[in-house]
């Protein structure tokens, strides 16, 4: 992404209308109350043949307390503060309003570049309030309807320089999932720099959890600064937002969403939507920490979150939040622990650490945590030390013998990474139970030391014979040197 746009404007004027056009979907939240969006929101940003970030803000509101109105205004200024240019929307049927004239001082005097946009003036009911948007001197407004889309070409061309002004200094950072290996890839041994965290490729975290769990108040304490909502009131989070930071000195982009509460407590429609968005938050997410409070551990929508994380492939850390208000501490802990083991059975041996999103105790070994846990995920292991630990398997519990069939295991290999992947070649595949396929991904965690991470393992019959759908690996002579020489059969 060549550079950053902060969409500013107060309340109802059309601003995540306007955001969820230029990402291409219904990221942000829209409805018709005001104040709807309260954090700030972030998201990759399409027009025509550009690409850029782009910044959706609480709407400005003339309030400097300690209200959330007041928090949110604080928040929009600091998106002025990060974005390359700023969109400040004004809305064209009702014209400049006392804090459209307010906000516009603010901006000046911030030295924002700015591109004044008048919007809902589709049509002769925008004339009018289009004119008025000379009077705040920010230059010739921008005529759009961000609900039809119209002025979209005008804003193209207005921001089209800044693209290559600042395309050196960003780098593109969407986390690579699902990584496939090549055959030669899938017989060396890994490069350890290959996946380590950079400013150009931050470590892409996730934090998830029920409401007033904690989560905003814990990423403000690893960032150091308020850049989150936070408040008594549960749920102040509605829309899933990323943050970039150095941590401990790894790079990280940090997901804060919105508390996902159980299906018959969800309804308000707003609340619907911040579940929806903050599954797609843990889509983009490479390490997924499920939040806990050490009051009410492993409910029911904890078991599912975390179980969640684990389905969609990504590494998962549990972390245990308010640890500072707990009194029998070692009591608890034994306490955690078992319950996990027990309920949590697909991330055995995940680790699951105790913090204070409030004092920040635990944030370093959260952040050890973390590392280790990104680096399992990132896991590449030789097919020749597959297929030696593969033989000692089964000689140690052959696979079952459904209806008198006796299935071969003939071979293993690694065709996938981020998460692990596997491929084991046999007869009657789709008769393999699931108890062995268990019994062969809790030997992967702990013959290889992959404690917690997702483990994927499939069976190939001869009719596919190779894992890696190479054509040249279709004939029965190549695919029998590719076996002998991993197995030394």
């Amino acid at each position: 992404m060549s550079f950053t746009l902060a969409i500013v404007g107060r309340p109802n004027v059309g601003k995540s209308t306007l955001f969820n056009r230029l990402v291409g979907r219904k990221l942000a939240l829209v409805d018709d109350q005001p104040g709807v969006t309260r954090d700030l929101r972030e998201g990759d940003a399409k027009l025509f043949d550009m690409r850029f970030t782009v910044i959706d803000t609480a709407g400005l509101e003339e309030i400097t307390d300690d209200s959330l109105q007041g928090r949110m205004r604080r928040l929009t200024e600091r998106a002025v503060d990060m974005a390359d240019v700023s969109l400040f929307v004004i809305d064209g049927r009702v014209g400049v309003t006392p804090s459209d004239e307010t906000f516009a001082d603010i901006l000046r005097k911030k030295g924002a570049r700015v591109i004044l946009a008048v919007n809902k003036a589709e049509g002769k009911a925008g004339d009018a309030g289009a004119l008025e948007g000379w009077s705040l001197g920010l230059g010739e407004p921008l005529r759009i309807s961000a609900e039809h889309g119209e002025g979209m070409d005008d804003l193209y061309r207005l921001l089209k320089p800044l693209e290559g002004e600042f395309a050196e200094r960003e780098a593109e950072n969407t986390p690579e999932i699902d990584v496939d290996l090549t055959e030669e890839e899938a017989e060396l041994e890994q490069d350890e720099e290959s996946f380590r965290p950079t400013a150009k490729k931050p470590l892409q975290i996730a934090v998830i959890g029920r409401p007033n769990a904690g989560k905003s108040t814990l990423i403000n304490k690893i960032l150091g600064f308020d850049r989150l909502l936070t408040g008594p009131e549960a749920g102040i989070t509605r829309d899933a937002i990323s943050v970039r930071a150095d941590w401990l000195g790894t790079p990280i982009k940090i997901f804060d969403t919105a508390g996902m509460r159980k299906r018959a407590r969800i309804n308000e429609k707003l609340e619907k939507l911040s579940v929806s968005d903050g599954i797609r938050a843990v889509r983009f997410a490479e390490v997924v920490v499920v939040l806990l409070d050490v009051d009410i551990p492993f409910e029911v929508q904890d078991l599912r979150i975390a179980d969640f994380a684990e389905t969609e492939g990504r590494a998962v850390v549990v972390a245990v939040n308010k640890w500072d208000l707990e009194d029998e501490k070692q009591e608890k802990l034994a306490e955690l622990k078992e319950m996990f083991t027990r309920l949590l059975p697909q991330l055995r041996g995940a680790p699951m650490i105790t913090v204070s999103g409030k004092t920040g105790r635990g944030l370093d070994r959260l952040h050890e945590a973390i590392l280790k846990a990104h680096a399992v995920w990132n896991r590449r292991i030789p097919t020749a030390r597959l297929n030696t630990w593969l033989g000692a398997m089964v000689e140690s519990h052959p696979p079952p013998a459904p209806g008198g069939k006796r299935i071969k295991l003939r071979y293993m290999t690694q065709v996938k990474q981020r998460p692990p992947g596997y491929i084991v070649m046999c007869s009657h595949p789709d008769e393999m139970a699931e108890s062995y396929k268990r019994y062969l991904v809790n030997g992967l965690r702990e013959h290889f030391d992959m404690p917690g991470t997702p483990i994927r393992v499939t069976f190939r019959g001869q009719g596919d014979k190779n894992p890696f759908r190479n054509p040249k690996f279709h004939t029965p002579s190549r695919l029998r040197k590719h076996k002998e020489k991993n197995t030394g059969q």
